[in-house]
């Protein structure tokens, strides 16, 4: 075994030599001793906050990563980022901040760890951002890194039934559209969010815990450990042990995330029936390791792997119910036996995917919550990469639990999702309208923001697969219903739907995957040759910097991509 001194890479510049007495004068205010400084300095980025159910107990996680660390030869230290909550920020300005947030946790951390010459890192997550940020920041670095993800929320119980974030927005529909009383909405309000951890269904944050496990970054069983389980506590101190082992083995990020590993990781969430936003977070860590990833290869992998996951939003099931038949290591197992997985890629436990589903229980026999592969709820991944003259560059839409495959109808076309959501509290869009809310991209929003509030709208008000909705912003994983975002080019940008007029005809079909308007090229030349480029929204602070720097959806909406 090697001796600690010699897993001091980076940190030796702060620790050795007579010139470095005012570092370790530091060090030693923070509670480092003699022998702490011939051990391997390691970070651990807690994205603790009291914000958001999601990430108010990451304190005490990072806690237990640190102890981890220091039973196992390292000299720990905790530090923090930001958060938000999209939940809370959800339905209101707040929420052209939430996407912005990825970058400023990915940034944050790269800061910290590379001004402190960390040698190596543990990186606590939570809500929808903070898993894609610590990846990002870990495949910038490329030092030994565990990622460990916070936790998923119990479901709360109303009456019986499971109740969760997604059924307080929808409960709003159904109170405007007079199908639920005050007391009734209030009592929801009161019961869908019941203590610690990330929303339950196959909304984002899970998605991308997930993700991230099929990726290989993160402990078998992870992803779908519920967040106040002493199993989680134990992960962190386990990941601490581990992380010390990748340091000495000399394995890195990106050793870890390669090309393979990625389609790893869209094998599982088309499996599992994940997120729209995986598109943006997977792109986006595949530029921050170097790996060529595009729509395209999403859309390889779609076709050959079916959809067996009955979770919310569009099933019945959560999180922690899947934790309990044997969680995402057992739709692994499974996926890995039909040949849809690559098992040869490195994992950090230094063994490869198939090695450490090996020793995985297999999924409990009695249960529907994931459905054999010959018998799946749908014989393709359900989130479908569109093209057409309205989204050139691509747009995304999420077909689980869609019996409707193709949708044509007129354009109600709003450029706000203010004035998209009074109209429909105004009972302006009717049945068979194709709703289009637009600028609202990245750079547009600016932030992207994601339209949970609208799509719970339409669903509360009854019009759910009846209404199809269109947008260049993206959707909470919670979104259900006929919806397509993430059309790039976006509007700001001058794309096809920022021509897009009331009473277009629009289709959209998910089998020969179309998203188009009927325009005659001479009429879209001149609606081009009209078209001024709205100025930018903010004109100082970071979403002015973001609308600046940020790229196409299609490309990941990263903001260090210069070409």
């Amino acid at each position: 075994m090697t001796e600690n001194k010699d897993l001091r890479i980076r940190s030796k510049v702060i620790s050795e030599g007579a010139n470095r007495v005012p570092n370790r004068a530091m060090l030693r205010a923070v509670g480092f001793k003699d022998e702490d400084f011939k051990k391997p300095m390691i970070g651990v980025a807690s994205t603790w906050s009291e914000v958001t159910p999601c990430n108010m107990h990451i304190d005490q996680l990072a806690v237990q990563a640190k102890k981890g660390i220091q039973e196992h030869g390292g000299a720990p230290l905790i530090f923090n980022t930001i958060t938000v909550s999209d939940g809370i920020s959800m339905g209101h300005e707040g929420m052209l901040f939430s996407l912005p947030s990825r970058e400023a946790i990915a940034d944050s951390i790269e800061i910290v760890t590379n001004a402190e010459r960390f040698d190596a890192l543990v990186a606590v997550g939570g809500c929808d951002k903070n898993t894609p940020a610590c990846l990002m920041a870990i495949g910038r670095m490329n030092v030994p890194a565990v990622y460990v993800y916070g936790g998923t929320i119990q479901p709360g119980n109303l009456d019986g039934r499971k109740v969760d974030i997604v059924s307080a927005f929808e409960a709003v529909g159904q109170y405007h559209d007079g199908r639920m009383t005050e007391e009734e909405l209030h009592k929801v309000e009161c019961s869908a969010c019941p203590g610690a951890g990330s929303c339950g269904g196959m909304y984002t944050a899970n998605t991308m815990a997930s993700a991230a496990e099929a990726l290989g970054i993160s402990l078998p069983g992870s992803s779908s450990t519920p967040a106040i389980s002493p199993d989680k506590a134990a992960e962190c101190a386990e990941a601490g042990k581990t992380v010390i082992e990748l340091l000495r083995n000399g394995i890195y990020p990106r050793d870890i995330m390669t090309k393979k590993a990625f389609e790893n990781a869209i094998t599982v969430v088309m499996a599992l029936g994940g997120s729209t936003n995986a598109f943006l977070h997977l792109l986006a860590i595949a530029h921050s390791v170097q790996v060529d990833l595009t729509l395209d290869d999403f859309e390889r992998i779609r076709v050959k792997v079916p959809h067996i996951a009955d979770l919310k939003p569009s099933g019945k099931y959560v999180m922690q119910d899947l934790n309990d038949i044997g969680g995402v290591p057992g739709v692994m197992k499974l996926l890995l036996e039909q040949g849809l997985l690559h098992g040869d890629c490195m994992t950090v436990t230094g063994k490869t995917l198939a090695e450490n589903l090996a020793e995985a229980a297999p999924l409990n026999e009695d249960q529907d919550i994931i459905r054999p592969l010959d018998s799946p709820l749908k014989p393709t991944g359900p989130l479908v990469v569109l093209r057409g003259n309205l989204a050139p560059e691509g747009a995304i839409a999420k077909m689980s639990g869609m019996k409707q495959l193709r949708f044509t109808g007129p354009a109600r076309v709003y450029d706000s999702e203010e004035s998209a959501t009074q109209a429909i509290l105004e009972d302006r869009i009717k049945e068979g309208d194709v709703l289009v809310i637009r600028y609202c991209g990245p750079k547009g929003g600016p932030g992207m923001p994601e339209m949970l509030s609208v799509t719970a709208l339409i669903v509360g008000k009854g019009l759910g697969g009846k209404v199809a909705l269109i947008t260049d912003g993206r959707f909470s994983g919670g979104s259900h219903g006929f919806v397509i975002g993430h059309v790039a080019p976006e509007a700001q940008t001058g794309g096809p739907i920022a021509l897009l007029q009331d009473d277009d005809i629009v289709t959209i079909d998910s089998e020969t995957q179309e998203i188009s308007f009927e325009v005659s090229p001479e009429e879209l030349d001149n609606r081009r040759k009209a078209w001024i480029r709205p100025q930018p929204k903010f004109k100082t602070g970071v979403l002015a910097k973001y609308a600046r720097l940020v790229s196409s959806a299609s490309k990941g909406a990263v903001t260090d991509l210069f070409e």
